[in-house]
């Protein structure tokens, strides 16, 4: 049964090869700067609620302002996880059989229009209004993952799958670190914290419409590739043109009991929850801690918040393309996922544990061990992310849906857990419990990841092989 490895047949050569820019490149592009409107959406919250409550008495400009408590403004921030959650498994299975582009497409348009209608919707229904419209985002926004998961199991070959698959993935840092200053000068510009909201709101609207015109679900839909192109990228990933896998309909039989059952599954599941619990309470709490113990002004918060995002960014390049190399080395692919995921988890552990360490009264030390805890993350788009992809192929973005479904619920909880743990957002102490936290859930995710995980692709990747050993079994048991 060759074909359940197509990666390791990949990597050994292809009869097929395309060198330079072509379609893929281009599918890939509109991924990333989909994850960066993405995250622009969720972070710009972030920023906006800080400049929604508190009076800047610096600016001629008035703006209404809202006296919304530490938890009410920590349920806002956590409650686009709630519907984000919710479709999250739905969106992947959809992205699986219907198609991703659209699924993708409408999801972004729809939140793009909601966000838009916040400022509103804040005036007449305050907190719960925009909790309601957060957690109508979420819902829209949950097919993100799964579908450029799914996209990328299509167009991106195993040799190129790091560099690629982290391409796309880093548009999330990129949204970050552009969202962060761009929120911060709008807020104290003179069309105020409202403006946030259009903006991005806009921006998603143009990019869905874009992605909906020149976005493919796979390079044998794509009018616009090379038979060349076309031919590298099947050839390599081993999988059938697209009729022919329409007449195979045990292809897409998801293989539910299977996936659920699989200890490397569950290793991915826990370090996902991990990732999320550290990466979303600092990228929700962040603009608070720098407003109230670091005391940046707004614009200032803004871009000093986007600089851990910013070295992220810059870090994942280096990261991706040496962990393609070392996999031309003849590296085993689990070493490499297991060291990236170790740099992208550990490290920051150890820099939140020495953030709540010393007496952190300077700006500049507190804001460069930031810089590092946040920065080395990097190292997880070459380390979890991708090996969604390495298990099963067939159903990445079924995989993605299920680890970030449950992944999600930790993010909801992570905002609102540091907002219980921070009643005093002025008093250090309280945020140092904070960094311990987040270092302790980092170092035990990993942990898991580094002894249960696996870069082999499962059994169940193919529903047809695993039938047909099933049916097997049976007649030698009736033997």
């Amino acid at each position: 049964m060759k074909n359940e490895e197509p990666a390791e047949n990949t990597e050994k050569g292809s009869t097929t090869i395309c060198g330079g820019l072509g379609i893929r490149h281009l599918q890939i592009l509109l991924q990333f700067f989909g994850m960066v409107i993405g995250y622009c959406l969720r972070v710009s919250m972030s920023v906006a609620i800080v400049a929604m409550t508190q009076n800047d008495q610096s600016t001629d400009h008035a703006f209404e302002v809202y006296d919304w408590k530490s938890t009410e403004q920590s349920l806002i921030l956590s409650s686009f996880f709630w519907g984000y959650t919710i479709m999250q498994i739905p969106s992947g299975y959809i992205a699986t059989v219907w198609s991703a582009q659209k699924l993708l497409s409408v999801g972004v348009l729809l939140c793009g229009i909601i966000n838009i209608l916040t400022p509103i919707v804040a005036h007449y229904g305050s907190y719960i209004g925009v909790c309601i419209c957060r957690v109508g985002m979420g819902l829209c926004q949950s097919c993100l993952l799964p579908c450029i998961q799914t996209l990328l199991s299509k167009w991106a070959p195993p040799s190129e799958r790091a560099r690629l698959g982290t391409l796309a993935y880093a548009g999330a840092q990129f949204g970050t670190v552009i969202c962060f200053p761009i929120s911060g000068e709008l807020a104290a510009s003179s069309v105020g914290w409202p403006s946030i909201f259009y903006t991005f709101g806009v921006l998603t609207i143009i990019w869905a419409i874009v992605f909906f015109i020149f976005g493919s679900d796979s390079p044998s839909k794509h009018s616009g590739i090379s038979e060349k192109e076309r031919r590298y990228i099947e050839d390599s990933l081993k999988t059938p043109g697209d009729k022919e896998k329409s007449d195979n309909k045990t292809a897409l039989k998801t293989p539910w009991k299977a996936i659920f059952t699989s200890v490397p599954m569950w290793a991915l599941i826990i370090v996902h929850c991990g990732q999320n619990w550290g990466f979303w309470t600092l990228i929700t709490e962040l603009p608070i801690y720098m407003n109230n113990i670091l005391k940046f002004k707004l614009e200032e918060n803004g871009w000093i918040s986007a600089l851990p995002y910013l070295t992220m960014w810059i870090l994942s390049f280096p990261t991706c393309w040496l962990a393609d190399y070392a996999l031309k080395k003849n590296i085993s692919r689990e070493v490499i996922r297991k060291v990236c995921n170790s740099i992208a988890h550990w490290g920051p552990a150890i820099a939140l544990i020495c953030l709540g360490t010393i007496s952190v009264h300077d700006a500049t030390v507190a804001t460069t061990i930031l810089v590092i805890a946040v920065g080395l993350n990097a190292g997880s788009l070459s380390g979890y992310q991708i090996n969604h992809i390495d298990i099963s192929p067939n159903f990445a973005g079924t995989l993605m849906s299920i680890t970030n479904c449950i992944a999600s619920i930790i993010a909801i909880i992570a905002p609102i857990v540091c907002g219980i743990i921070t009643k005093d957002e002025k008093d250090v102490t309280q945020w140092n419990i904070v960094f311990y936290l987040s270092a302790a859930i980092y170092i035990l995710g990993n942990l898991m990841f580094v002894i249960f995980g696996s870069t082999e692709i499962q059994p169940w990747n193919n529903p047809e092989t695993t039938n047909i050993k099933e049916q097997s079994e049976k007649e030698l048991t009736v033997i």
